[in-house]
């Protein structure tokens, strides 16, 4: 069976995963044993003004056909053909690096945050601000900032999001008299009362490794705010900072009302705790909604901000992991790949993407909300709303750290939380060898 990411987008299971999430910082062989990524066309030909190349890493079935179907009305509309090149959505994640550094399509998809401020430093990428006069007023501020590099300059245009956020079923609640948490104490408190009333009160699953990643990321946000928890990511702040032992000690706290046995148990075994109202919490991506198959199950579904840890940061960071597209370093059509960027950044756009994948909301302020479900109306409500996204441990981080260093960590936490400043040493002195690596 097929796994979700953390960008809700199908892949492979979790042992591909790893290996993928390598492909930024060149710790995967790039190329071996698979066939090279590369260009549309050969590197020798004159570009067709009429013609964009699009190197694509939606494979799986759902978003090619939406993607196509953005395509076909780009075309309708200015004449210009898209000709995309997809490949397997690890494939392209684990050759990213040399296929950039070749002879890339003009436009690829890619991921907002860290994973484009990379590219964009290694001047892999073209700066796009030409493109963000004409979309800019489409996107709210927190989404304009995700699509910066670090000069300062765009280089990303983002199509589709979602958040993470606590789920759990409005019958549960109503049946025991529960009320949501705002803060941490009521949190704790209602973890406690479910757990006399029978009740896991908080899913949780992590054989894959990814899942705790995001738990880390809502405590260390909540407790420490927005930027420290960037710089944490970017290798910048140690994980020996006192900061950093007090989100463990809050994650220790809570951690005794998490589901026993999560190394071993899948997401989506978690998320049936959930279905069958056995768990009364859970925290992940919105995707997890796609285990809710039965429309009365679906229907009860509900979700809440990861409650307030220090007032100073409140509830004002989200965890939102954002997709969309990028301009390679020389596009041989730069004039008709600039108006695809801008096509691509309209409301328009969006809409027909998301008719066609409806697990995700636009990235856009200004999109058609009309036929989103109610889920989907409070998901886009909570991301416009947001001061600050993030976009995940694994895209807000070096993926080769995340993968080697921070997955196996926290499952070493999970299954024993004694021990957290060996720990912590430990990750840091990894850390700085990595980061060193460039």
């Amino acid at each position: 069976m097929q796994h979700l990411s953390p960008s809700g987008r199908l892949s492979l299971p979790s042992p591909s995963r790893r290996t993928l999430l390598r492909g930024i910082g060149g710790a995967a062989a790039l190329g071996v044993g698979m066939p090279l990524l590369s260009a549309c066309g050969s590197s020798g030909t004159a570009a067709d003004p009429k013609t964009v190349t699009l190197g694509s890493n939606a494979s799986d079935a759902v978003p090619k056909k939406a993607f196509a179907e953005i395509y076909a009305a780009f075309k309708k509309q200015s004449g210009i053909t898209v000709d995309v090149n997809t490949k397997d959505h690890n494939t392209f994640q684990e050759q990213i690096n040399s296929y950039l550094q070749g002879t890339p399509d003009d436009v690829f998809n890619w991921f907002a945050g860290y994973r484009m401020q990379f590219f964009a430093a290694k001047k892999l990428a073209t700066p796009i601000d030409d493109v963000w006069q004409k979309i800019g007023g489409n996107f709210p501020d927190a989404m304009k900032a995700l699509s910066k590099g670090e000069d300062g300059k765009y280089y990303f245009v983002p199509l589709y999001t979602y958040p993470w956020a606590l789920f759990y079923r409005k019958s549960v609640f109503q049946q025991h008299g529960y009320t949501v948490p705002t803060t941490w104490d009521q949190l704790i408190a209602l973890c406690k009362q479910m757990k006399k009333d029978g009740l896991v009160p908080i899913a949780f699953g992590d054989k894959d490794a990814w899942p705790a990643l995001g738990t880390f990321d809502q405590i260390n946000f909540r407790t420490n705010g927005y930027d420290f928890h960037v710089e944490l990511m970017a290798g910048k702040a140690s994980w020996t900072d006192a900061k950093v032992r007090k989100t463990f000690d809050h994650w220790a706290e809570l951690l005794p009302y998490h589901q026993d046995g999560a190394v071993g148990r899948t997401w989506q075994d978690a998320a049936q705790t959930l279905v069958s109202k056995k768990a009364g919490m859970y925290l992940l991506g919105t995707f997890v909604a796609q285990q809710f198959v039965n429309k009365a199950d679906a229907d009860d579904l509900d979700f809440f901000a990861f409650p307030e840890i220090d007032p100073a940061y409140g509830q004002d960071t989200v965890e939102a992991p954002t997709d969309g597209f990028m301009l390679s370093k020389a596009p041989k059509s730069k004039a008709s790949a600039v108006k695809l960027l801008e096509y691509l950044g309209t409301p328009e756009a969006e809409a027909i993407y998301l008719k066609a994948d409806p697990s995700v909301v636009a990235a856009s302020s200004k999109a058609d909300t009309s036929a989103y479900s109610e889920l989907q109306k409070k998901a886009y409500a909570m991301i416009s709303g947001a001061k600050h996204l993030t976009q995940f441990m694994d895209r807000d981080s070096r993926p080769d750290f995340t993968s080697t260093v921070m997955q196996p960590a926290l499952q070493k936490f999970v299954r024993d939380p004694k021990g957290v400043d060996s720990l912590l040493t430990s990750i840091e002195r990894q850390k700085k060898t990595i980061f060193a690596s460039g």
